[in-house]
């Protein structure tokens, strides 16, 4: 399967698929860590310990294939014994696809569904190689009896959020709070909480039995602006800003648009001096290029023209320099044909420089004396024989002649 069919399969499957490996090959490693994978798997084929991702693919993962799919393999084995069924460890000279084949195999027959091609699994890494490594180690924990368990998180209060309803209302409970956070160097400004609690309900009640008349004063002002003076730094109270508070954030906010406010009023000026500054900048750099255009016209038309004629000049020497080689590769061939006629020459004047031919001549004439002398023998015997051959010829036809002639004369009557 190709990576976009791959990648359009982990979006149908929703945003979180390409990201699903990664999970599963975390609780993976959780998983081998407490099958103490280290001393049993990594220890024997002196290996380090793999990261946290190490099966993933992903172009952000650096791959090795052939240590992946090898380590693949071990880590199988031993989770396949551990399971219980007895697997034989991985060898170099192994078949990759009979071994992945059979680890898919002892999948099936834990009973867990497989419904992927083994080639899937050649590459040593990916999700389907973390989807058999993980259900391998639940069948090896399954088989050590080991099950995980839902935490169990102590019981903790819930903290009471104090609210501040309005800037001018204190409960008393975030009185004490602040009270107490305060450090100890301030505590000899603090306010007696309980007076204050207690002069708040008796006012309460004197309110409700307020009387008719109306009441004068009879301390001093002088007095008892001395009086404010003396106590009001003990009527101080320190309220913490909380930062959950609505009001807080929404002070922020304001102080924020007001600064974005001022800033921008600030900065709009310089703006507005930079776009007419670049404006007057652009408009003098139109009328010079404007005027350079046209003090250089002429030499504009002079270059275009030069131009025209070198093309020309580029077109002549192309054309010149297809028929340079056309004349170099006629002289090539005639070359060739002049070192041919030279080489016939040499041949042939060296053979009549040389006495070799002469004598392979007279080699010759005595060769075919010899043979007309063995020829003329053989003529003579020849015709010795074919003589012999017509005398005795001629010598049984006149036998034959006189045998014919005897018995005629003595047939014929005497006289």
């Amino acid at each position: 399967m190709s990576e976009d069919t791959r990648r359009g399969e982990d979006q149908d499957r929703g945003p979180g698929g390409l990201h699903h490996m990664f999970v599963v090959m975390e609780e993976l490693l959780e998983k081998l860590k407490i099958l103490d994978y280290e001393e049993e798997v990594l220890a024997k084929h002196n290996m380090k310990a793999m990261s946290r991702h190490y099966f993933v693919s992903s172009p952000y993962v650096a791959a090795n294939p052939g240590e992946q799919f090898f380590l693949f393999t071990a880590m199988a084995s031993w989770l396949i014994n551990a399971a219980g069924r007895p697997f034989p460890a991985p060898r170099d000279d192994d078949e990759p696809y009979a071994t992945v084949s059979n680890i898919l195999a002892e999948l099936r027959a834990f009973g867990v569904k497989v419904d992927f091609p083994p080639n899937k699994l050649k590459t040593g890494c990916g999700e389907h190689v973390c989807f058999v490594l993980d259900r391998l180690a639940e069948q090896a924990l399954k088989k050590r009896g080991f099950s995980f368990r839902r935490p169990n998180y102590p019981t903790e209060a819930a903290e009471e959020e104090a609210v501040i309803e309005d800037d001018a209302e204190l409960t008393l409970s975030k009185v004490e709070e602040e009270m107490i956070e305060e450090p100890d160097e301030e505590e000899e400004h603090v306010m007696d909480l309980d007076a204050l609690k207690s002069r708040t309900n008796h006012s309460e009640v004197d309110q409700s039995s307020k009387p008719e008349a109306i009441l004068e004063a009879s301390v001093d002002a002088a007095e008892w602006a001395l009086e404010v003076e003396r106590v009001l730094p003990q009527l101080k109270v320190t309220i913490r800003p909380d930062n959950k508070d609505w009001r807080i954030h929404l002070d922020q906010m304001h102080q924020h648009r007001d600064g974005i406010t001022a800033s921008l009023k600030e900065t709009k000026g310089y703006l507005d001096k930079l776009q007419e500054d670049l404006g007057k900048t652009l408009e003098k750099v139109n009328s010079r290029e404007k005027y350079i255009n046209t003090q250089l016209e002429h030499l504009i038309q002079e270059y275009r023209t030069a131009q025209a004629q070198l093309s020309q000049a580029r077109e002549l020497y192309q054309q010149a320099s297809g028929g340079v080689t056309e004349k170099s590769r006629q002289l090539a061939e005639v070359s060739e044909e002049l070192e041919e006629v030279k080489q016939e020459m040499e041949e042939k004047g060296s053979s009549m420089s040389d006495g070799a031919p002469v004598v392979k001549i007279k080699q010759s004439l005595t060769k075919l004396r010899q043979e007309v002398v063995q020829m003329d023998v053989r003529i003579g015997v020849v015709e010795h024989t074919l003589l012999q051959a017509k005398l005795r010829e001629k010598n049984n036809m006149t036998r034959d002649m006189h045998a014919t002639s005897l018995p005629e004369s003595s047939l014929q009557p005497y006289g």
